[in-house]
């Protein structure tokens, strides 16, 4: 079901379309960087060019704490305005960064950037939300999503291709023009969506007692940590893996086009799951997944430990990248659907919270363990076994707490 001065207006195509560039902010924010980061690591860290790695978990900081606010401001002012402030947020932080001498500045302004990017990415559900209902809307949501999945494979060659014309300063130009873009679009096209008399004001005691319902909630907060848990396997990954291809294995130059084909092969994840999770079910389905990840990761810790020919380990490195992206595929969105599960009456706030702590928790895991990185594959392998691992027993104590209730 859909209102009619949105659809007079705006084509389905032309909607789903500015919907998937809002979602598209985040992973091109942070994908796009990649080839970055030694440049950036030489001219602003030259003592320590690994800490240029910072620049990505700065912007998920950010972003995590944007989240907190961007869902419930949008329900006091209306749709169209935090989304404006936000892209004028990621504008003027996507231009300090531009201009910056200092790794500091420039990590400040990639938390700034992040905080901007929440506005679009958390309010553009919101929209769809008020616009569409039922199949239609899921049947949209799903479209978009797939273009947000696919999007991120080229971000690093576009990545790349700005480097090679600009400099790596020229890539915040490009944020600058894709957010300007977007805002133009969506305030020359798109009505506001929620209507003032449909807005509620915003309430700080609202959110803490939805924290507070979720964190004394066992299946929420158990489903809310081993979301932590692996959305910090997939960040140590995306942090981790341009310095791996250029300084263990010397394969700069082909590494945006190999990350887009891993990142395109392991999209069918989501794919795989909405054809098997009504007959699986989401907890076993992570349950499975994380379990298979430990495996993989302690196996990849051996190899990197034993030292075969450089082409093996190479080969081995990209088979195991492709499982932690195919993982997150197989677990993040169930783990999201079995914790809002319980919190229907509260779903808008809940989903605010959520997306917040996890999105906070996983950049503060991931931050440290990426800076562990030493030239070899043995902290990042390590790290995303331990977590695993934790993600899997955690699993277990909840199946068991459900057995329990049935029983």
């Amino acid at each position: 079901m859909t209102h009619t001065s949105t659809s007079s207006q705006m084509s389905r195509t032309e909607f789903i379309a500015l919907i998937a560039m809002m979602f598209a902010t985040i992973a091109f924010s942070i994908d796009a960087m990649l080839p970055a980061l030694p440049e950036i690591g030489h001219e602003l860290s030259p003592d320590d060019v690994n800490r240029a790695q910072l620049i990505l978990t700065s912007f998920v900081l950010g972003m995590g704490l944007g989240t907190f606010v961007t869902g419930p401001l949008s329900d006091a002012l209306g749709r169209k305005p935090v989304i404006l402030g936000g892209a004028l947020v990621y504008i003027a932080a996507a231009a300090i960064a531009w201009r910056s001498s200092s790794l500091e500045v420039v990590l400040a302004a990639r938390v700034l950037q992040g905080l901007g990017a929440a506005g679009p990415r958390v309010v553009a559900i919101a929209v769809m939300r008020d616009l569409y209902s039922g199949r239609e809307m899921a049947r949209l949501v799903s479209i978009a999503m797939m273009v947000f999945t696919i999007f991120p494979a080229f971000a690093p060659l576009l990545g790349a291709g700005v480097i090679a014309l600009a400099g790596w300063r020229g890539i915040f130009v490009v944020f600058m023009l894709f957010a300007l873009i977007m805002a133009l679009w969506m305030s020359l096209r798109l009505p506001e969506s929620l209507p003032r008399a449909n807005r509620r004001p915003m309430r700080g005691t609202l959110m803490v007692q939805a924290l507070t319902e979720m964190v004394t909630h066992p299946t929420v907060r158990l489903s809310i940590i081993v979301q932590t848990l692996c959305m910090a396997i997939l960040f140590v990954m995306i942090t981790t893996v341009q310095p791996v291809y250029d300084v263990i294995f010397d394969r700069a130059d082909s590494f945006p086009l190999i990350f887009a084909g891993v990142a395109l092969v392991s999209g069918s994840a989501s794919l795989l799951n909405a054809s098997i999770v009504v007959r699986i079910g989401m907890r076993r389905i992570v349950t499975w997944s994380v379990a298979a990840q430990t495996g993989l990761s302690a196996l990849m810790l051996l190899l990197s430990g034993i030292g075969p020919s450089p082409d093996v380990l190479f080969a081995a490195f990209v088979l195991w990248q492709g499982t932690v992206f195919f993982m997150a595929g197989t677990t993040l969105g169930n783990l999201n659907a079995i914790a809002m599960e319980p919190m229907g009456h509260i779903a808008g706030m809940a989903a605010s919270v959520m997306g917040a702590l996890s999105t906070v928790g996983a950049a503060a895991i991931a931050a440290p363990i990426g800076l562990m990185f030493n030239g070899t594959l043995a902290p990042m392998a390590a790290g995303i076994m331990v977590m695993s691992a934790l993600a899997f027993a955690l699993m277990l104590l909840m199946g068991k707490r459900e057995s329990r209730l049935l029983a």
